[in-house]
């Protein structure tokens, strides 16, 4: 069998991606090689090792006793390599380069990005790449350095801070509701309703309209809280948004009240190797102290704040 000499980090990954990918063509997608150099690099390192690694089934590949041994050696490999580079990223002495900020489309187009631009002018020398999806992505392993995040509860893996309380209400076309005064229970229930897909089933808000309307009248789903704004303004239906959302939109109407059941943290979130990182400090001190300012908006606080927002320079 090899002695560890015969190893090398192009190895170990090399059979990572396969244990996970199950298949070889999909393995060397994944790390960027062509299907016919990962099937000679598996062949060499099994060569080699003096034992195959995979059992080739045609329901893909599985991993035999040797394969798991070297798949965990892989996993601590790749772990160690992401928690020095954690390390060594935060011994920066100013702040400088760049910071990869996961978030979400909503809080992107309705908050973030002009709390980016100020930031910029003030901190030129740090960098903004910005990750956009729902799912939250593994800081451990440096998918992102910041997370800001809507969630009543933050992986304990992370440290950070909760910026603000986001309010939810129920909103409509404003051309649908001309008339003063809200509208009555009946009235709304007779109406179309848009609500969030099944990747927000877990929310209250979501819960509600499910538990509450009947499925006859939801005439539209969206995987996307920015993508329900839309069909709100759309005039596809009635529905819950978050206030700082729903007032900033001249378009819509609010329908009720906030409803502090549906309210939702919002976090700001990072590694603990990486909070002392002058270019994360700085970024995350920033974004706390500007969202503590626009808290009465995204608090639900109504028009009024929306406006004084909107006219902030």
């Amino acid at each position: 069998m090899a002695d560890a000499r015969s190893l090398d980090w192009n190895d170990l990954r090399l059979v990572k991606a396969v244990a996970e990918a199950r298949a070889l063509p999909a393995a060397a997608a994944a790390l960027g090689v062509n299907h016919s150099t990962a099937f000679r690099r598996l062949g060499a390192l099994e060569a080699a090792l003096g034992a195959p690694l995979f059992e080739r089934h045609r329901t893909g590949y599985t991993l035999t006793a040797t394969g798991e041994e070297i798949a965990a050696l892989a996993g601590r490999v790749e772990d160690d390599i992401a928690a020095v580079t954690r390390r060594l990223a935060g011994l920066a002495a100013s702040p400088a380069g760049e910071v990869r900020v996961a978030t979400a489309d909503s809080l992107l187009v309705h908050l973030l990005t002009p709390l980016f631009a100020r930031f910029r002018e003030r901190c030129p020398e740090v960098r903004i790449e910005v990750v956009v999806g729902n799912p939250a992505l593994n800081l451990s392993k440096r998918d992102a350095d910041v997370a800001v995040r809507v969630t009543d509860a933050p992986p304990e893996t992370l440290v950070g801070r909760r910026a603000a309380r986001i309010a939810w209400a129920l909103y409509g076309r404003a051309a649908d509701f001309p008339g003063p005064g809200a509208p009555t229970i009946d009235a709304l229930a007779a109406r179309s309703w848009v609500t969030l897909g099944d990747g927000f089933a877990a929310r209250r808000v979501v819960r509600f309209v499910e538990e509450t309307v009947p499925a006859a009248r939801i005439a539209f789903r969206v995987d996307s809280v920015l993508g329900l704004a839309e069909a709100v303004e759309a005039g596809l239906g009635i529905g819950p948004l978050p206030c700082f959302i729903g007032d900033a939109r001249p378009a819509l109407v609010r329908l009720a009240p906030p409803d502090p059941a549906f309210t939702a943290d919002l976090w700001l979130l990072t590694h603990p190797d990486l909070r002392q990182a002058p270019r994360i400090r700085v970024l995350l001190d920033f974004l706390a102290e500007e969202l503590a300012r626009l808290r009465p908006f995204i608090e639900g606080a109504g028009e009024e704040a929306a406006r004084a927002v909107a006219a902030r320079p």
